[in-house]
């Protein structure tokens, strides 16, 4: 009896110890799993798609990243940015638009109306971040600017207004001015109305106005050569991201033909442009990220209000003042923010 006894006891105590044991790996799986998601979570890859009306030579998207730096990301660990740039030509969006979406993006980042367009009609689901449109409520990019409902947020522009600007800050650079071109690109719809502003202005001024149309090189060259026909006397170059991409041919042209030319791109003025005035690019970039955080971490992007810009900036090149054989007045030169020797 007691050999029977111990035996079954033995065997009892081992079975004990068996389901102790189970008890112990499968606590050990449930505690596991939490941790084992979060460590997923944590090395999750997002995928930033980035449509850019003109070229990768535009340095103004460095501030993306230098956002997105600033936010505690590590491009090529916890986030790639699939680049995809229309070189100017505004018929390639909409393909380039489709790519990113086979590539499963996680949120596109658009910079302007011809982009943000393409993205919108691209999908209505991915979260969309523009970063420098005039008139999102126009557009039908949202519904108001404090709530825009749908997928679309970020950052608008006031490149409609400053167009005013431009021709005040010529007048002042040029007392004499009687006659002003400005360049616009059709099928840019901000353009008009960046016209439309420019010719209300000038109106009251008894400045007249040359509206020269160009989408190609050889129309900007064209372009200027009716400029010198009209007998202008200064340039305006309208917010485009065709004209950023041939910004070089621009602003060689213009000093050759000897116009004072002003734009709302620093980089225009940069690569040779007499002045600019508008909004630091760079820094609406490195906004942008905080949209794509916030984004990423789960809001929703018609709940996040759009962002209007508070600081302009001057810049002015005195390099192309000389070659123009202008002098700038001082009082110009003490308003600017930059000035380029």
């Amino acid at each position: 009896m007691v050999e029977v006894g111990s035996t079954d006891f033995r065997q009892h105590r081992a079975s004990r110890m068996w389901q102790i044991l189970l008890r112990a790996v499968l606590c050990g799986a449930v505690l596991a799993a939490p941790r084992a998601s979060l460590a997923q979570q944590q090395l999750k890859l997002w995928r930033i798609g980035f449509l850019a009306s003109d070229s990768s030579s535009t340095r103004v998207y460095e501030g993306f990243r230098q956002g997105m730096r600033e936010l505690g990301y590590v491009e090529r660990k916890n986030f790639i940015i699939q680049w995809r740039f229309a070189d100017g030509k505004y018929e390639r969006l909409p393909s380039l638009a489709a790519e990113l979406l086979r590539l499963n993006v996680d949120v596109i980042v658009a910079g302007t109306t011809l982009s943000v367009q393409a993205a919108h009609q691209a999908t209505a689901t991915i979260p969309i971040v523009m970063v420098a449109v005039p008139d999102p409520v126009g557009e039908g990019f949202a519904r108001s600017l404090s709530q825009p409902g749908g997928n679309i947020t970020g950052l608008s522009n006031i490149v409609t207004e400053v167009s005013a600007k431009h021709l005040e800050l010529l007048r002042v650079a040029v007392p004499t001015l009687s006659r002003v071109a400005v360049l616009i690109n059709p099928p840019n719809p901000s353009d008009s109305l960046i016209l439309e502003q420019i010719q209300g202005a000038a109106y009251s001024t008894g400045v007249k106005v040359l509206a020269v149309e160009a989408s190609t090189a050889r129309q900007i060259e064209a372009g200027f050569g009716a400029m010198t026909r009209a007998r202008t006397e200064a340039l305006i170059v309208a917010a485009d991201s065709y004209f950023d991409v041939q910004r070089d041919q621009i602003t060689k042209l213009a000093v050759k033909h000897h116009l004072p030319s002003i734009s709302s791109n620093r980089e225009m003025t940069e690569a040779g442009g007499l002045m600019s005035y508008g909004q630091d690019l760079a820094e609406h970039y490195r906004r942008a990220a905080t949209y794509v955080d916030k984004i990423l971490k789960g809001a929703k992007p018609g709940n996040l209000p759009v962002e209007q810009p508070t600081v302009l900036e001057l810049v002015i090149n005195q390099r192309t003042a000389k070659a123009l054989r202008l002098t700038i007045r001082q009082e110009l030169v003490l308003r600017a923010d930059k000035v380029i020797e």
